[in-house]
């Protein structure tokens, strides 16, 4: 044997004992709750440019392959975007959402028109990650986020004040509405949709202009309402309508409405702000929707102006401020949320201050403050209730 050879033939033995009997005579500590609570308050607390990119710092989990975590909200990426008509790159939106909540801490995130802080409360709400979505296959990918979203939307709440976790979806392209209503449908039946959004996203599919027409074409980020609609995910009652909010787009003709009020929806204009102002359109939004069915909450980043959200696939002027926005959700918290996503953020296309994709951060965080109020409202009627069956007792 050479003498090389045989010196690593011994360097690895070594190396091997080492590892073998590297542990033995150390003893494992056990740590008790107060010490694991003191490490905690000494080097738990992250400031908003440290830790990993979770959703406002929040814990993460990879909830798919975790089901022994339990939550009450999860915020759940959905990085797909080739369902788009025009700018792609709507799959970096869930990546870019996360960095820009960075300034969302649990220690600072008390939202004082809500009076909660979302993070504190009752809810126990996780950062789930990314549906691992193929860019290769529409088809598939149609059945991997549906699948997801049921998966994670039967899993049993942490909270006794809800029956099912709630799920808040980062986009993404719009198309992704479609699995998560489906999901939905399994466990709600037919709910509301309120649509935040510069187009209708009712588009007929038969009408988009294609010579090389295919089943799997019919599904898109302009079409997934108009076959939510015929696959009866959504209400069809015409006392129970659906609504669009802060819509600006050019149309093929009329007839786009007339499809659009063949799916039973109710639309508000961008232009209607100037008549009405954030409160008229908050009060007709209230007034259709009530405060009582189930309502899904979608919000495309492209119902703001792209002067303040340029970072979009399909941009459209005219459209609100980002301050007017977050008025009218702010406005809307009692409405009965089963869900929501906030899309279309496609950063590449945004400025290096993020205003996009900070505008995005800001509608999660709002539309987690309402879950979070509906909640403690949910809690003071049970209350109520109980104090007055009491009564009735006595």
């Amino acid at each position: 044997m050479r003498p090389r050879t045989f010196f690593c033939l011994a360097l690895s033995f070594g190396s091997a004992l080492v590892r073998a009997c590297g542990g033995h005579g150390h003893e494992v500590r056990e740590w008790t709750r107060e010490e694991l609570d003191e490490l905690e308050r000494k080097w738990g607390a992250e400031w908003g440019f440290s830790g990993i990119s979770a959703f406002a710092h929040l814990p993460y989990h990879k909830c798919l392959t975790t089901p022994s975590e339990l939550f009450d909200i999860a915020i759940i990426g959905a990085p797909f975007d080739t369902a788009v008509s025009y700018r792609p790159g709507a799959r970096f939106g869930p990546r870019a959402i996360r960095a820009a909540s960075a300034r969302q801490t649990s220690f600072r995130g008390f939202n004082p028109r809500a009076g909660i802080n979302p993070y504190q409360n009752w809810a126990r709400i996780l950062d789930c990650g990314d549906i691992p979505i193929t860019p290769v296959d529409n088809a598939m990918a149609l059945k991997q986020m549906t699948a997801a979203f049921t998966e994670l939307g039967a899993r049993p709440p942490v909270s006794p004040l809800l029956s099912r976790p709630k799920l808040v979806t980062l986009g993404g392209d719009h198309s992704l509405s479609l699995p998560a209503l489906r999901a939905i449908n399994e466990l709600w039946g037919p709910v509301r949709v309120l649509h935040f959004d510069a187009h209708l996203d009712t588009w007929h599919p038969a009408k988009y202009p294609s010579y090389w027409a295919s089943e799997q074409a019919r599904f898109t980020h302009g079409s997934m309402f108009w076959l939510a609609g015929e696959e009866g995910l959504l209400s069809n009652a015409s006392s129970a309508p659906s609504v669009h909010a802060g819509l600006r787009t050019r149309l093929s003709g009329l007839e786009d409405y007339e499809d659009d009020d063949s799916q039973n929806w109710v639309r508000i204009s961008a232009d209607d702000v100037d008549d009405l102002g954030t409160r008229g359109i908050v009060d007709s939004i209230m007034e259709t929707l009530g405060t009582e069915d189930p309502v899904y909450l979608s919000v495309d980043i492209d119902v703001l102006d792209p002067a303040f959200a340029p970072g979009t696939g399909t941009p459209e002027p005219g459209g609100w401020t980002t301050r007017e926005l977050i008025r009218i959700l702010r406005g809307i918290e009692g409405l009965n949320l089963v869900g929501a996503d906030v899309v279309e953020v496609a950063p590449a296309y945004q400025g290096v201050g993020e205003e996009t994709a900070l505008a995005a951060a800001q509608v999660v965080f709002e539309i987690l403050s309402s879950m979070i109020k509906k909640g403690l409202d949910e809690m003071g009627k049970t209350g109520e209730k109980a104090t007055e069956e009491a009564r009735d007792e006595l």
